[in-house]
């Protein structure tokens, strides 16, 4: 047997053919050729000149990172001779049978299979180091020398720092589209997606691109130890880019969005378990007509009792519009209903039908509740058995739901009822800032927790930036306990509380106790102190007056009052020109008008055009 090592040959036919000549003059030779995209630039004199001169039976295997030049295939010459493996993850009973080999304890697998997915090459060099480690148990971590080795061995030197930066965005996200690329790195995305997709361990689907598992470990624990600022920096960008894709999805579109957002928090609480759902090809959701409200009773009386069934029923009357249908995509087997139900008021019989329903309707009347235009939402699921827990049609479900919570508007609670939530859903839910409550409703035999969240305190955008800096800054509570909540004021409250502000415009240390300091308005005015932002957005929304001719004398009755800060109101009506009460009247109108601007920011968020009266 001979082998040529294309790190230590030279590229040229005479050299190759120096070390491969063995296998010219024996039959029964072996010519194992390792590292070839080394001498890459032979492969066209390998396929013509030399391997034709290798007697048959000799037995000649290439191994390396790029994929043969498809002149190989379209040659009929080469088509009973040649045969291309690429190299897949070892099963789990050859995995288990290889870290036997290495003699690897049997505490150390599972942290060892996790971080390698199976991959041979980094199997054996986790296993070497592994067991030297050995008290480490289930603990275990790679050191920085075996990624720095593997990034060696399976990633190889890379044409520039632009394709690392290119490589490190594909290995932190989800899934890599051309779009995504040039959010994260603006310059040459095209290009850099183009040499991405070619790479041997970057695989494709219908999402994007996406690198073999243990590539995609070893190049993020690289770069958050060697670079964390740049790895934040990456973050953020990549983060940004897909929450603004969950806003923006299609209907259909909004599951995958979510799990592509809650991929980068895989290590923190979210759903890690993504591996092989890159096609998201098992299960399929649709949106339920009303000619499945038979399939909806037969999986809700599986999945629960006749009571549960009820309420199922119940509400798919009222709202159908709310109610999702999820079947296995093979057999087209329906296997879970989802409903998310939307409510502003509801009659006597709603609240009669369904105990979970009442219930939080009941928690957020006593609580904070609803201001006008405002609505909460409940949020149910009937799964059949075996898709309960951990499984994919669960994650589906969730990523409905969270996508839902992102992109409402004017929701103020949102309730997830739960039958029997174990350890794991709980701290998942609680990680979303979702907790529980004391109360237990039971629609029949089952007995539901609910998880509750009020939107109007800790926003969706301040819910997001939270779950963002948990990951780069490390584990916490999560967002709920993390966050500082925000003030829920009624609008008479919100208002009174704006003339005041007005009033102390020009004094910082008085806007700082103002209640709308902890308002929405401002939880959104990131990069100023409370104070600061609130006078600012004062100041701003009496600039606004000025846009609409109808109200620009409500803005000069402002301006001189509370920005030229006149002494006395007499004062301010001398230096307008105006009767006393004419003053009056504009003053009035224009502290209405502001009022009733910032109250519509705070229902519909900072980036919705200003209130206009009609």
């Amino acid at each position: 047997m001979s082998m040529v090592d294309g790190h230590m040959s030279e590229p040229s036919p005479a050299a190759y053919e120096a070390e491969a000549e063995p296998v010219l003059r024996d039959a029964d030779a072996v010519l194992l050729v390792d590292n070839f995209e080394r001498i890459q630039g032979l492969e066209g004199w390998l396929r013509e000149r030399f391997l034709p001169r290798v007697p048959v039976g000799a037995l000649v295997v290439i191994a390396g990172r790029n994929p043969p030049d498809m002149r190989w295939r379209a040659d009929p010459g080469w088509a009973g001779v040649l045969e291309v493996l690429p190299l897949r993850d070892l099963r789990a009973g050859d995995a288990q049978a290889l870290l036997d080999s290495c003699g690897v304890p049997a505490e150390l697998r599972e942290p060892l299979l996790a971080f390698t997915g199976g991959h041979p090459l980094a199997l054996l060099l986790g296993a070497s180091v592994a067991v030297k480690d050995g008290g480490a148990g289930r603990r275990w971590t790679p050191h920085q020398d075996l990624v720095a080795t593997l990034l060696d061995q399976l990633v190889g030197e890379l044409p520039s720092e632009a394709h690392r930066h290119a490589l490190e965005i594909c290995a932190h996200a989800y899934t890599t589209t051309e779009d995504l690329l040039r959010a994260a790195l603006p310059k040459d995305a095209g290009t850099l997606f183009r040499w991405l997709r070619r790479l041997p361990f970057v695989e494709s689907s219908s999402l994007g691109l996406f690198p073999h598992d243990v590539v995609r470990e070893v190049l993020e624990a690289d770069l958050r130890w060697r670079d964390p600022q740049r790895y934040a920096v990456m973050h953020d960008r990549v983060h940004a880019h897909l929450a603004k894709k969950v806003r923006t999805a299609t209907d259909p579109d909004v599951p995958g969005a979510v799990a592509a957002l809650l991929h980068l928090h895989r290590d923190h609480g979210a759903p890690a378990d993504f591996h092989g759902r890159h096609d998201e090809g098992g299960f399929q959701e649709e949106v339920s007509r009303r000619e499945d409200l038979g399939t909806l009773l037969r999986v809700a009386t599986a999945a629960g009792d006749a009571a549960s069934a009820g309420c199922a029923a119940f509400w798919a009357e009222r709202q159908p519009e709310a109610f999702r249908l999820y079947r296995q995509t093979e057999t087209g087997e329906p296997v879970a209903f989802s409903a998310w139900l939307r409510l502003s008021e509801l009659d006597e019989e709603e609240l009669t039908a369904d105990p979970i329903v009442a219930m939080a309707w009941a928690h957020a009347r006593a609580t904070t509740p609803l201001r006008t235009g405002e609505h909460l939402a409940v949020g149910r699921a009937w799964v059949l058995p075996p898709y309960r827990g951990n499984s994919p049609v669960m994650d589906l479900i969730q990523w409905r739901m969270i996508g839902n919570c992102l992109r409402a508007e004017q929701m103020a609670w949102s309730y997830n009822a739960v039958p029997r939530p174990n350890h794991a859903w709980v701290k998942r839910l609680r990680h979303y800032g979702m907790r529980d409550l004391s109360e237990r409703p039971r629609p029949g035999d089952d007995t539901y927790t609910l998880f509750v969240h009020d939107w109007r305190a800790v926003p969706a955008r301040a819910w997001l930036e939270r779950m963002n800096q948990l990951l780069v800054a490390g584990p916490a509570d999560g967002p709920g306990a993390a966050t500082a909540k925000l003030a829920v004021l009624s609008q008479a409250e919100f208002a009174e509380a704006v003339r005041k502000a007005l009033r102390r415009l020009s004094r910082p240390d008085a806007l700082a106790a103002s209640p709308l300091t902890r308002t929405r308005l401002i939880a959104e005015r990131t990069g100023q102190s409370p104070a600061t932002a609130l006078g600012d957005l004062l100041r701003q929304a009496i600039d606004d007056l000025r846009e609409d001719p109808r109200s620009v004398k409500f803005h000069r009755a402002l301006s001189v009052t509370f920005l030229r800060g006149a002494p006395t109101q007499e004062l301010a009506a001398e230096r307008l020109g105006l009767p006393f009460t004419t003053y009056r009247r504009h003053l009035t109108a224009g502290v209405e008008r502001v009022c009733a601007d910032l109250w519509h920011r705070e229902l519909y968020g900072t980036d919705a055009p200003a209130y206009r009266s009609t």
